[in-house]
C-alpha cells in the first residue's frame, strides 16, 4: 500500500502496486464499532455472515456465505489478513482461518486496489 493512499471515518481506498500475485498478502487491522450494521467482504453482523463475491465483466457472481464461526463483536479489535495463493485467497481472522474464496478475476494482477468501508476504526491497513 502507498502513502498516497487514503484512509478516513473507517474507509480506506489503495493501490496495490503490480496487482495481486500468490504468496502476496493484504492485512486489515481495527476496531469494530459499538453497534455495527457491516463492513466489506460483505460482514453481516445481523446475519452473522461473511459474504465473498467478485464481479467479472461487469456481473456479480453467485456469492459464498458459509463459515464455521463469526469471528467479529462489537467494540472488539480484529486482524485480517488476506493471503493470495494459486487457487484461492485463505482469509485469517486474528490467526485463525475464516474461509477461502476461490480466485474468479484473472490475471491476478488486474486486482489492484483495496477498499475497505464500513461499521469500523481501522487502526492498519498494509
Amino acid at each position: 500500500m502507498e502513502e498516497q493512499d487514503k484512509k478516513e471515518n473507517g474507509e480506506y481506498s489503495g493501490e496495490i502496486k503490480g496487482g495481486m500475485r500468490p504468496s502476496m498478502k493484504l492485512v486489515v487491522m481495527g476496531i469494530i464499532n459499538c453497534k455495527p450494521k457491516s463492513m466489506e467482504l460483505k460482514v453481516s453482523f445481523k446475519e452473522k455472515a461473511v459474504q465473498r463475491n467478485a464481479r467479472v465483466a461487469g456481473k456479480w457472481g453467485r456469492p459464498e456465505t458459509t463459515l464455521s464461526y463469526f469471528p467479529f463483536a462489537a467494540g472488539e479489535s480484529f486482524k485480517m489478513e488476506i493471503v493470495c495463493e494459486h487457487q484461492q485467497f485463505r482469509i485469517l481472522i486474528d490467526g485463525q482461518p475464516l474461509c477461502g474464496f476461490t480466485h474468479r478475476a484473472l490475471p491476478l494482477a488486474s486486482l489492484t486496489a483495496l477498499h475497505v468501508s464500513g461499521d469500523l476504526q481501522l487502526t492498519k491497513v498494509a
